[in-house]
């Protein structure tokens, strides 16, 4: 039944050996969503969407670094504009809130955002290329944040291209980084050339992100098969990179109209636990506007789903919230749209 499409809810569901389902394993059938067990990472299955049930994970501490250094975090995608820096940007805070030493690097060469998402885009001096060709010390290069001083950024260089990188010269950052700091976070460029590749290369924990469309579930999948082959700990026969779903841009009304891929739809498509759901809020843009991250703005749907996924990425087990649309109001159901 190799690319065999059925009908059903969203429209369409691709099945076992088609060219989008299982792209990082070409001949597996369609995910199960079934209580497993892989290292110390558990799956809660607890959650129900159209009938089907949602895994969640709770990390308890990750793979890891080695000989109990940091540990590497890559956030990536695949696909641009999904929202990878901004999730970075809250991960990596959210993380330092907790009491975390943690560093997140902008790995996205020329075209730099992380420094604006933290609000720190004039005190940049130095940069992640300056540190990797020497012209300047890694502690020379790291700029503490002023609001949560457990995290620091390493800025991208703003007038390189993306071949100034070097596995070498970001082999020797990174681990330097390990032996200062509890999380090292990698904020991953678009796409799977070089940028990308070296965000991920050393990777502990994997963070894929997307949205409930279609074109970026594919490019997701595409991602999570290149982890799994091209990764250090793939290269070293080590545990694999651990890799986790976060969905952002999530509205449960319109996926419950089938506007949208509902969660579970992903999920399927994908076979990740799910560490987090970001719902549709316009505080996304105005907290990257104001050069803070989405999870400090206080009472916000998207900053409460970014906290949720901090505490399960450490492994505090929390429910999953805004996977179903609000109630309507009484005027709303009176009268529809017109109200």
């Amino acid at each position: 039944m190799a690319g065999v499409v059925t009908q059903r809810r969203f429209g369409w569901v691709v099945l076992r050996g088609s060219p989008f389902v299982g792209k990082h394993g070409a001949t597996a059938a369609a995910p199960r969503l079934v209580p497993v067990r892989r290292g110390n990472l558990c799956t809660n299955l607890t959650h129900v969407s159209g009938g089907r049930q949602l895994s969640t994970v709770s990390t308890a501490g990750g793979n890891g670094g080695k000989d109990g250094e940091g540990c590497v975090v890559v956030v990536t995608s695949g696909k641009g504009g999904v929202g990878k820096t901004t999730t970075a940007a809250s991960l990596s805070y959210g993380l330092a809130q907790a009491g975390h030493r943690t560093c997140v690097i902008d790995f996205d060469i020329g075209l730099r955002n992380m420094d604006l998402h933290l609000g720190c885009e004039r005190r940049v001096i130095f940069d992640f290329v300056n540190v990797i060709q020497e012209q300047c010390t890694l502690n020379q290069a790291l700029i503490q944040d002023r609001r949560n001083p457990g995290l620091s950024l390493l800025a991208a260089s703003q007038t390189k291209d993306k071949e100034a990188l070097t596995q070498e010269g970001v082999t020797r950052v990174i681990r330097e980084l390990q032996k200062s700091f509890d999380y090292v976070v990698c904020d991953s460029p678009a796409g799977i050339e070089s940028g990308a590749r070296h965000a991920m290369y050393l990777a502990d924990e994997a963070v894929i992100v997307t949205n409930p469309e279609v074109s970026s579930c594919r490019d997701s999948d595409k991602m999570v098969g290149f982890i799994a082959s091209k990764s250090r700990r793939a290269e070293t026969g080590q545990a694999p990179v651990r890799q986790t779903l976060l969905v952002t841009r999530y509205d449960p009304a319109r996926a419950e109209s089938n506007e949208m891929l509902t969660l579970a739809d992903i999920q399927e498509l994908l076979g990740l636990e799910v560490l987090g759901l970001i719902p549709e809020s316009k505080a996304v843009l105005t907290a990257t506007n104001l050069g803070q991250p989405v999870i400090v703005s206080e009472g916000d749907d998207a900053a409460t789903a970014y906290k949720d996924a901090v505490d399960r990425f450490l492994g505090k087990t929390v429910d999953l919230k805004f996977v179903q649309p609000k109630p309507a109001g009484l005027l709303k159901r009176m009268f529809g749209s017109s109200s």
